[in-house]
């Protein structure tokens, strides 16, 4: 009677820190998964201020290509005329 009231304990004893280990687990798990979201969300973020950023270059690209070539223009106008 003993050795099975003694072997009843071993096993809670392991169930119970098994059951730890578990726990433990799923709090990592839980925790990687917030830090994983906060990276995407950071992600998402720096990924729109680069579309912003590449918006705004590329209408001032077009603004100084339409500068150049209105000022080209310009200039062979008053070539022609000189001619």
């Amino acid at each position: 009677m003993r050795k099975i009231i003694l072997a009843a304990g071993a096993a809670l004893a392991l169930a119970a820190c098994s059951q730890e280990k578990a726990d433990d687990a799923a709090a990592a798990a839980t925790d990687a998964a917030a830090t994983a979201s906060e990276a995407a969300t950071d992600a998402a973020a720096t990924a729109t201020d680069a579309a912003a950023a590449a918006t705004d270059a590329a209408a001032t690209a077009s603004d100084a290509a339409t500068a150049a070539a209105s000022d080209a223009a310009a200039a062979a106008s008053d070539a022609a005329k000189k001619m």
